[in-house]
């Protein structure tokens, strides 16, 4: 599949600074996003990009095109025309129409879900999203979208992934980071599958030889979406609340745990920050999903000031946190703190001019 030259023009364009985009957090006290040089934060009110909400659905589906692409995943993206083999992510929406009965002419309720699982029926990705919080669930327009935008950003940083969104990494880093980016890819990166309970992984189930004894104990294959009856006395149990799975409901599978074990839609959240892991996109460690942010800095350490990972072995460690050594600076005049005295509150490190001042 290729995409048409109008979405290939936005999606080759240079992501925009967001200069002046309202704060969700400060709801009107900020006077607009002011781009730090080298900080993943507003210079203005010093809340996160994330909450500035600036990314755009092209962006989003070119970084998750980039994240999915050289992986066993690539068949959720598709290839931009003349770009140079660069692909985007083949985000599934979802178009709900409803008819509202009236003695006038018909008129219809249309409700858009800007993500829901491929490859299932109707039916069954309603069902899906039913299974959600509704504050969580991405419909166009609500709270639900907004949320999920903003954690493809947090989950999913594009700077953990491409090298040309990080501040001056060295060849050595360079390198190092491109190893680090195809080792995820190739052992940790996964997406998750909606599917009915005993029924993950058909497509891959389809012409494989099982034994006998093998095949009589696995509950019958269907397309997803598709009822089908489970073999008497089978119960399915989500991997993290213990609680039996109706064999009605949809569950998640991730295949690099086996489709021997299914979460509930709302149970399918990270391990280390227990939220929702956004578009079922995973990594899988010691047995249990992660979302990318977290991996990621479970394997190398983050620096607390720019939010990127470090690659060189010349950091600052201080109170469980860790800074590239040039990034040990003071939040608001920063000064370079190395050796002197300062505070620390929530990961805002302060010289103790300032933090006499009691800046926010």
């Amino acid at each position: 599949m290729e995409l048409s030259p109008g979405i290939q023009k936005m999606s080759v364009s240079q992501q925009q600074s967001g200069r002046g985009v309202p704060c969700l957090r400060c709801r009107g006290m900020c006077t607009g996003f002011e781009p730090h040089s080298w900080r993943k934060i507003c210079k203005s009110c010093k809340c996160s990009q994330e909450d500035h909400s600036l990314s755009s659905d092209t962006e989003d589906d070119r970084k998750i095109g980039r994240l999915l692409s050289d992986s066993k995943y690539s068949t959720l993206t598709a290839r931009v025309k003349g770009g140079d083999g660069v692909r985007i992510y083949k985000r599934n929406r979802m178009i709900i129409t409803n008819p509202i009965v009236s003695r006038k002419d018909p008129t219809f309720d249309t409700i858009t879900y800007e993500w829901a699982p491929p490859g299932l029926t109707q039916k069954l990705a309603i069902q899906y999203m039913e299974l959600i919080p509704k504050d969580m669930q991405p419909v166009a327009g609500t709270e639900g979208a907004s949320y999920r935008r903003r954690q493809l950003m947090r989950q999913l940083p594009i700077y953990d992934q491409d090298s040309s969104h990080c501040h001056g990494l060295a060849e050595s880093e360079i390198k190092l980071m491109e190893d680090f980016v195809k080792k995820y890819k190739s052992d940790a990166l996964g997406v998750g599958e909606v599917a009915l309970p005993g029924q993950g992984g058909s497509a891959k189930e389809e012409g494989k030889q099982h034994d006998k004894s093998a095949a009589a104990s696995k509950p019958p294959i269907s397309t997803n979406g598709a009822l089908s009856d489970a073999p008497t006395g089978v119960e399915y149990c989500c991997e993290i609340c213990k609680q039996v799975v109706p064999t009605d409901c949809p569950v998640v599978y991730v295949d690099r745990a086996g489709y021997n074990r299914q979460w509930h839609p709302a149970c399918f959240v990270c391990y280390k920050c227990s939220e929702p892991l956004v578009d079922l996109i995973y990594f899988w460690k010691n047995g249990a999903v992660w979302c990318g942010r977290h991996y990621c800095e479970s394997i190398r350490p983050r620096c607390a000031a720019c939010d990127e990972i470090i690659f060189s072995e010349d950091y600052q460690q201080a109170e469980g946190l860790t800074w590239h050594k040039k990034h040990f600076t003071c939040l608001v005049c920063e000064t370079l703190l190395t050796g002197k005295s300062f505070s620390l509150d929530k990961a805002k490190l302060l010289c103790t001019t300032c933090s006499k001042t009691k800046h926010p």
